[in-house]
């Protein structure tokens, strides 16, 4: 796994971690940085909990907008801050490519969460890329 895969699931970890506990992610993110008690969090980390926090309100508006079937109280805490941070990638990461945003979040999925939800997050993020373009020009 490599720097930026690793500091992608250390972003989800520390997301779903927020949620669960009802506080703010930036807030848990401080907490940890620097501290002796954790492995040292890398920048990129950084950087996604940020960034997801900032952008929460339209991350969620879109993925609503997006989910069929699914309201974002329905999915699995894990899914959500998968799906989240791959949203995040996809349209604020100018530097992470479409596929590598999705692919990530997919692999994460996998890992992380169920049998079903690679399938589900691949599906809801590769309906977004589809208008990604347009959806960027607007942010």
């Amino acid at each position: 796994m490599g720097a930026r895969s690793k500091a992608r699931k250390r972003a989800v970890d520390l997301l779903f971690e927020a949620q669960l506990r009802n506080v703010d992610p930036v807030t848990l993110l401080a907490d940890r940085v620097g501290s002796p008690d954790v492995p040292p969090v890398n920048d990129y980390t950084v950087t996604l909990v940020e960034g997801v926090q900032t952008q929460l309100t339209r991350i969620d508006e879109l993925l609503a907008e997006h989910s069929e079937g699914w309201t974002l109280d329905r999915m699995p805490a894990v899914d959500l801050a998968v799906l989240r941070l791959g949203l995040y990638e996809l349209l604020w990461a100018s530097d992470v490519p479409d596929p590598v945003a999705i692919d990530e979040a997919v692999q994460l999925a996998k890992m992380l969460s169920t049998d079903d939800s690679p399938r589900f997050v691949n599906g809801l993020l590769g309906r977004i890329a589809t208008i990604a373009d347009r959806l960027r020009a607007t942010l």
